[in-house]
């Protein structure tokens, strides 16, 4: 029988409610799904990345199945399968015939252009549907922005927040302010973080047994180890990790979601990122049980609306950014930064005890939680002068939720000010004394964060005072960075000249050995 509508559902579309498996309705109606080589290898990908991808599609390929669906499957080691997305589809396309090919709205905008590419080649018809996983279109975020000359999320959050209702009273905000970022920075001090209920583990069954087997044969060099692969694979688990955390972390979440501690990779953390991205579970049904928890009492209201605009807030505004940019976005170096990422950065293999302990949790786990991100990782990458999209692959290598949507932006545009201001008003620029005051990696470090010189200078501090001298033409105009300047102009010529001798050293030192 042939074809009349194949529907291709990607590895970052994992819902059961996409409106493209409705438009999969008829006898000879087919869903294709794909593994290809190519997507897990154009850059080096985590092994943790590598088999939740794997081993999730495989789990909704087999549920699509068990509710009726026709499910094409292609898997990487099939020897007919021609290993990208392109030539793989394009082979389905051959065969099939279909009348029409049907996709959801892809999250990488060069997957969108393969694609499109293939059908094209195949003379076939070709529709992308949006994405309703999003609680905001592309096309709500383009008239956002259209008549703006800064893109703040702080407002895109409020708009979602007034059109949903979401911890609203009326037409103002439950508790009197949009956010509580002010109670929201608190630190474990000396005594460190009390102890913390771990993310809930999920035991690899079967399938996903044979998938981390594929993937040590298939991938034996990728980044990373597989010794803790604990993940949701399924919307069932990715539901129970959604009430783990509710139950048991979100209390504490608003007040120290800021903090770091040795050897504590979640904290009070959902590591929920990686369910929602690949649609295992809606952003509507993660802020519902987030309410639900202030309702009746288990959360404050600080911990409830700062989880909750990562949700509708940060998550729905970086898709924006990327979609209205893209593809120019990816080419955005507004510092000019032209260094190589250090092979450290894959290995963890250094004396900066901040970024050596979250680098090593990212080969554990392939996760780092927010601040870990842009205040350790992205922040070194910062002072160094990495590549933004050098930075931006290293992203895509390391951590598990990481997809172009997503990471390009926060990477390119928050991280790294690559954009010069679309995503964030100010670089995220600071001196290892930030680290020092919101961790306790410092105490267990050779450096010293207060000296930007000598022996024990860290590396982080010496880099700052770089970044802002070697910045400054591009940057004092910026209103919020006037204190920073202000502080580099207390330091005299010779001890300038000296931070940039030792910054010279530290460049040429960290960029020797790279593992690309």
């Amino acid at each position: 029988m042939p074809c009349e509508t194949l529907v291709l559902v990607l590895g970052d579309q994992l819902s059961v409610t996409s409106p493209a498996l409705r438009r999969a309705t008829s006898d000879s109606d087919r869903i294709l799904m794909l593994e290809v080589r190519e997507e897990a290898a154009y850059v080096p990908q985590h092994k943790i990345r590598l088999v939740l991808f794997f081993s999730a599609m495989r789990h909704f390929r087999d549920e699509l199945r068990g509710r009726g669906y026709k499910v094409d499957y292609a898997q990487l080691d099939d020897r007919e399968n021609r290993g990208s997305i392109e030539t793989e589809l394009g082979r389905r396309l051959n065969q099939l015939k279909p009348e029409r090919l049907v996709c959801i709205e892809p999250g990488d905008y060069r997957v969108q252009r393969m694609i499109e590419t293939a059908a094209a080649n195949n003379g076939t018809e070709m529709e992308f549907l949006p994405d309703t996983h999003f609680m905001t279109s592309i096309a709500e975020f383009r008239d956002f922005a259209d008549d703006r000359k800064a893109l703040l999320m702080e407002y895109f959050y409020r708009d979602v927040r007034r059109k949903t209702g979401i911890l609203m009273s009326g037409s103002q905000p439950v508790g009197g302010q949009w956010n509580f970022d002010k109670d929201n920075r608190d630190t474990f001090g000396k005594s460190g973080p009390p102890e913390i209920r771990a993310p809930r583990e999920f035991t690899p069954d079967d399938i996903t047994r044979q998938v981390i087997g594929m993937v040590e044969k298939q991938f034996p060099k990728a980044p990373g180890h597989l010794k803790h692969f604990d993940y949701p694979v399924t919307s069932e688990q990715a539901g129970a990790a959604l009430q783990d955390f509710v139950t048991h972390r979100l209390y504490g979440f608003g007040q120290y979601q800021d903090a770091m501690a040795m050897g504590r990779p979640y904290l009070y953390h959902s590591r929920l990122s990686a369910a929602l991205n690949m649609h295992l579970l809606d952003p509507r049904d993660t802020v519902e049980a987030a309410l639900d928890a202030l309702d009746n009492g288990a959360a404050e209201l600080n911990s409830v609306e700062g989880f909750i605009r990562q949700i509708i807030g940060w998550r729905e505004f970086v898709r924006g950014v990327y979609w209205t940019r893209m593809p120019d976005y990816a080419d955005v170096n507004e510092l000019d930064a032209n260094l190589d990422m250090p092979e450290f950065m894959w290995t963890g293999e250094t004396d900066m005890m901040c970024v050596r302990q979250s680098v090593a949790q990212l080969i554990d786990h392939a996760y780092a939680h927010h601040i870990q991100r842009l205040m350790v990782l992205g922040l070194f990458s910062l002072l160094l002068g990495v590549r933004p999209y050098d930075v931006h692959r290293w992203h895509m290598s390391m951590y598990v939720d990481a997809i172009d949507w997503v990471s390009l932006p926060n990477v390119l545009g928050m991280s790294q000010y690559g954009d010069g201001g679309v995503v964030g008003t100010k670089p995220y620029a600071a001196s290892g004394n930030y680290i020092s005051r919101m961790s306790n990696y410092c105490a267990h470090c050779r450096f010293n964060p207060k000296r930007a010189t000598g022996e024990d200078a860290c590396p982080i501090t010496t880099l700052y005072w770089d970044f802002l001298s070697r910045n400054r033409g591009k940057l004092e105009n910026n209103r919020r960075m006037g204190f920073q300047f202000k502080n580099l102009d207390r330091k005299d010529s010779a001890e300038r000249r000296a931070i940039q001798q030792a910054a010279d050293r530290l460049k040429t030192t960290f960029t020797q050995k790279t593992y690309l």
